[in-house]
């Protein structure tokens, strides 16, 4: 049985021996350090492990981490830690209320790998190595030590009732985006990953699309190139032809690789051009730059 394992941090070197040495018991994914990034792979993946490879992380990029792990905890998907023992400490001074176990570099692939599955396996918290407690007491702690924690709880209260303020007044000015393809799978898959930032719909033909945009308006459409009876070059000439829509922005998605059709493709003049599969950072960048 192989588990999976979703890989964050900038320790690119612990995440290549993930792949590279560990593959017999682990199913390896990564994810960017965005919040958004791993909550919307912690969703769609439903790794059994989340694994935090530390090197040179800031504060602030520790903070996003400890959002993301009060996001996950009803997942109930334990948390590993791997960095030098400086690092480590850092992130426990952070969130000491964090239930995660910690490894201290230098560890050798197989030790990691044993030690993770054995976490796994034993399906529980306790006896995990070198686990920060979740029970914080005063009669576990000075009491300045009970004021620091105080402290730091309710800063990181502040920091998320802040962050959610933010979040909601985003929602109210939401950008819209038209998602146009045949594939019931990839509306599904690219709604699920936009529909935090975005107002979205979708369509599974270009026909719809086009009746959608006769009483509607959006600031967006991602348009499949390739799809029957009405394709995205006709569905974006149609567009263009349309008084109301004809400065609407477009991107194509498509899994053409042919360099004459990429060339009709670009010929049409679309705000952009992705390939299937869609690598979903290009997508973030390319809606971003076209929408501002």
């Amino acid at each position: 049985m192989k588990y999976k394992v979703l890989l964050t941090g900038n320790n690119k070197m612990i995440i290549n021996e993930f792949f590279t040495y560990m593959d017999f018991s682990f199913e390896c994914f990564t994810t960017s350090d965005r919040y958004d990034d791993i909550v919307n792979h912690v969703k769609y993946i439903h790794p059994d492990v989340l694994v935090y490879c530390l090197y040179g992380e800031n504060p602030d990029d520790m903070k996003r981490f400890v959002n993301v792990e009060r996001k996950i905890a009803s997942y109930k998907i334990p948390i590993v830690v791997v960095g030098d023992e400086e690092e480590c400490v850092q992130l426990e001074r952070i969130a000491p209320l964090m239930e995660m176990s910690i490894f201290h570099k230098p560890i050798s692939a197989q030790k990691l790998e044993e030690s993770i599955v054995r976490i796994l396996k034993e399906g529980r918290t306790e006896d995990r190595p070198q686990k920060r407690s979740v029970t914080v007491t005063e009669s576990t702690l000075k009491t300045e030590d009970v004021m620091r924690v105080a402290e730091e709880l309710l800063a990181q209260l502040a920091e998320e009732a802040e962050k959610e303020k933010a979040l909601a007044e985003e929602a109210e000015k939401k950008k819209h985006i038209l998602i146009v393809d045949d594939d019931s799978s990839v509306l599904k898959l690219l709604r699920g990953y936009l529909a935090e930032r975005y107002d979205v719909a979708t369509a599974i033909s270009g026909r719809i699309a086009l009746k959608f945009l006769e009483t509607k308006k959006t600031d967006m459409v991602l348009l499949d190139y390739e799809m029957p009876v009405e394709d995205g070059a006709s569905v974006l000439a149609k567009i263009r032809d349309n008084a109301s829509t004809k400065n609407l922005p477009v991107v194509f998605l498509t899994g053409v690789t042919d360099r004459k059709k990429i060339m009709d493709v670009l010929a049409m003049k679309p705000q952009g051009y992705l390939t299937k599969p869609i690598d979903m950072e290009k997508l973030s960048s390319t809606i971003k730059g076209v929408l501002g």
